[in-house]
């Protein structure tokens, strides 16, 4: 029968000396004290080593999850400059700051709850994505108003911001007023300056990105063709689309206007400039492996340059100018395109539908004539050769 605890030591020690006299087999020993092989097989090990056939504590040598109270202090102080970075990218912060081996994500994340730096429903909302990302950087910016916020001067912040698709660098973090495209047209100037042209920019259908009707050329879509940029419009009510530049905008809410309100519109500038700072360089990304945008990131091959310069279309193309109200005569009939495009060159071109025409600014198709119904259709743009989406 199997040994009882009052007698345990005794048998193991009579177990162990008769299995070394080979009074019987090893086997008929354990059948008789009802142990298995492998317990005779230890018992009998420890004997001849140590001597010992007492009971030994259960207790692991290490303890999960149990560290020292300093390497638990940096932990701590980790946490809180940084309240809303969770473990894998506060171990990953230490490991890049020159710790070469901090304790797992799973122990830093216990010290976080522990010392009450987590809460249960931060830990239920946490859950894995599918991402997707173009293959290079500047290959597509993503542009955004995040929502405005009011400052303790009591205006409002309107904050741009401009991430690379690719590496989920943050290019532009600027500080508005509003949401106009003058605006916005001086921060993106400042931003090519710095980092080059994108070949696309994705935007969505509000101000000043798109009209209301989201079937008109904006003036700022025409901008940004002179330069050669490619402007995409998510789909209305979609913003997963542009789901870089809103985790950005996501991240900096939590992270920061969580915890700290700018006094003004200079002092919201200053403390998105250093959000961008360290999301860039300091902030691991998940979708990147855990390493930081700027690691990923490299300017664009496109420069700036320093006028726009005129358009040679193709011989034989017939060209129109758009009326400032947006018109353009073809065949004896008006027709509105956009005041956008207003005092511009267009082409118009042969299409593959017969009775239809493309309109054409500079590389790109932004409408189509059909002169069938005598009427515009699809005014909306497209690269004339490699656009993206086809």
């Amino acid at each position: 029968m199997p040994w009882k605890m009052e007698t345990m030591e005794t048998n193991r020690e009579e177990f162990v000396k008769r299995a070394l006299a080979h009074e019987k087999s090893k086997l008929e020993l354990c059948r008789e004290y009802g142990i298995s092989r492998p317990t005779g097989d230890k018992w009998i090990k420890r004997y001849q080593e140590t001597g010992d056939l007492k009971e030994q504590s259960r207790r692991p040598f290490l303890t999960a999850n149990k560290i020292d109270p300093k390497t638990e202090e940096l932990i701590i102080g980790a946490r809180k400059r940084e309240p809303a970075i969770g473990a894998l990218k506060v171990r990953r912060m230490l490991i890049n700051s020159g710790w070469a081996s901090p304790p797992s994500a799973s122990t830093i994340n216990a010290v976080f709850k522990r010392n009450g730096l987590i809460t249960r429903e931060a830990s239920e909302k946490a859950q894995p994505c599918v991402r997707f990302a173009k293959d290079e950087p500047n290959d597509m910016w993503q542009a955004d108003f995040k929502g405005n916020f009011l400052l303790c001067d009591n205006t409002r912040c309107h904050p741009l911001s401009v991430v690379d698709d690719n590496s989920r660098y943050c290019l532009c973090v600027d500080a508005k007023l509003n949401e106009q495209a003058a605006g916005v047209k001086e921060s993106l100037l400042r931003t090519f300056n710095t980092y080059g042209l994108p070949k696309t920019i994705l935007c969505d259908n509000g101000t000043p990105w798109g009209s209301s009707q989201t079937t008109s050329i904006t003036a700022i879509e025409v901008w940004l063709m002179e330069y050669g940029i490619l402007t995409m419009h998510i789909r209305p009510k979609h913003p997963q689309t542009q789901g870089k530049v809103e985790r950005f905008n996501g991240s900096y809410k939590q992270e920061r206007l969580s915890f700290y309100v700018p006094r003004d519109i200079n002092d919201a500038q200053k403390s998105r400039e250093e959000y961008r700072c360290f999301y860039n360089n300091y902030r691991p990304h998940h979708a990147l492996n855990l390493d930081c945008p700027a690691q990923h990131y490299r300017v664009s091959p496109r420069k700036l340059p320093e006028k726009i310069s005129e358009w040679d279309y193709e011989p034989g193309a017939e060209l129109r100018s758009i009326k400032s109200s947006g018109y353009i005569s073809y065949d004896g009939q008006g027709y509105y395109l956009s005041e956008g495009i207003g005092k511009k060159t267009v082409a118009i071109c042969p299409s593959e539908i017969d009775g239809v025409m493309n309109i054409v600014f500079r590389e790109f198709q932004i409408a189509r004539l059909d002169l069938r119904e005598r009427t515009i259709t699809s005014r909306r743009v497209y690269l004339l050769h490699d656009d993206p989406r086809q």
